[in-house]
């Protein structure tokens, strides 16, 4: 039997706005390494082979966290797991902080995946039991949002303030110290039940149903979450190599501008189907990527800007329409196993292409394998797009 968190008229109320911070700070320090990693580079000596290590690192332990402790907070309840996340979060700061070789950093980043996979769960889930339809729009523009400020955030810190590697570590571990007090201030949203320990076994599946239209969307899928990876491991050190810019807020502004206008797609095109939002974010994606290959031979900045904001909204837009194809034909009791399936896609995608990338860049150099990754993306969307229009032009036959 599920136990209802207790509610008295002296108990806090939940509140949406410390939860939705508290997501965003989780993701913007997720950020944070980005605009650096042309910074480590230079200090500790790494090839963009290693850089690329240490940003996938963490995609696997988010994903690890995901699959095997994303349903701990529906029987422990919703507060002490999102203080364990916090708790984590701190002690990844705090490796980040002392980190003085890339092993440092390796650690940093483990700990950090752990964290953040444990609170996107939890806190989401948070989210949805205050407000499930607030909750559903906080959980996909927050991590987004967070990202953006992590990202311009970390930039101008490193530009203009003193400490480059530690300061923006130091400040976001006491912002996560000041949170892990105030989660126990706010009121438990969920409940506590018995089976603990069996819910750490991990269930990915794709209910029949499901198979063929996850099949379809996965070129579309893979196609977003490998760019996504590439931009959060090499763009800055992309924008210096490419246009000689080596101001820190130049490359973090291109990342910036991913992830602000995917929040903005995402709030803006959430009411559309999935079918629209697929092909309106194929169009914007491939015209973005398109301008930012432009931009890297051309070493403009600005056309790099604008590229990148179209490919944002391609982002954003594809992200929706993905979730949106595959999620409403679960049932209540598959979509847990489901949303698994597709982390472990997304997941992937988001890491193991940036480490080939790294490889790329350090044999090929920075522009040629921009290339190679927009010729990848625009061929994978392209394959997803036909297969998707094919087969509903298949289903429309058969019902005629």
């Amino acid at each position: 039997m599920f136990a209802a968190a207790k509610s008295t008229e002296n108990s806090p109320r939940p509140s949406i706005g410390f939860h939705a911070l508290t997501l965003a700070t989780f993701f913007g320090a997720s950020a944070a390494p980005t605009p650096l990693y042309r910074i480590y580079q230079e200090n500790f000596s790494v090839s963009p082979v290693l850089i690329t290590v240490i940003f996938a690192v963490y995609a696997f332990a988010l994903l690890a966290a995901l699959l095997i402790a994303g349903s701990i907070s529906d029987h422990l309840g919703r507060k002490p797991v999102i203080f364990i996340a916090l708790v984590l979060e701190i002690v990844s700061m705090a490796l980040f902080v002392a980190a003085s070789s890339p092993a440092w950093l390796i650690a940093a980043r483990i700990v950090q995946g752990l964290a953040t996979g444990i609170a996107g769960a939890s806190i989401g889930a948070a989210l949805v039991d205050v407000d499930r339809a607030k909750g559903q729009i906080v959980n996909s523009i927050a991590p987004l949002s967070g990202m953006a400020v992590g990202a311009a955030g970390t930039s101008a810190l490193i530009q203009y303030g003193p400490f480059p590697m530690h300061l923006t570590y130091a400040l976001l571990l006491v912002a996560f110290t000041l949170q892990a007090a105030g989660t126990w201030l706010t009121g438990e949203t969920g409940g506590t039940r018995p089976g603990a320990l069996g819910s750490l076994i991990p269930r990915v599946t794709v209910p029949p149903q499901v198979k063929r239209p996850l099949s379809l969307v996965t070129p579309i899928n893979i196609a977003n979450w490998t760019l996504a990876g590439f931009y959060l491991s090499l763009v800055p050190s992309l924008v210096a190599s490419t246009t000689g810019s080596r101001a820190p807020l130049t490359g973090g502004a291109v990342v910036t501008a991913l992830m602000v206008s995917g929040a903005i797609a995402v709030y803006l095109r959430r009411s559309k189907t999935a079918s629209a939002n697929l092909v309106f974010g194929v169009s914007a994606k491939t015209l973005g990527i398109l301008t930012v290959v432009a931009g890297v031979h051309l070493a403009n900045v600005p056309l790099l800007l604008v590229g990148t904001i179209f490919t944002g909204v391609g982002f954003g837009t594809n992200f929706l329409g993905s979730i949106g194809t595959i999620m409403p034909l679960a049932k209540a009791d598959e979509r847990a196993g489901l949303l698994s399936a597709f982390y472990v896609q997304s997941y992937l995608a988001f890491s193991l292409p940036a480490i080939l990338a790294g490889f790329l860049a350090k044999s090929a150099g920075y522009a040629l394998t921009t290339d190679i990754y927009a010729t990848a993306i625009l061929l994978l969307m392209g394959v997803g797009l036909v297969s998707i229009r094919a087969d509903r032009r298949k289903v429309a036959g058969s019902a005629a």
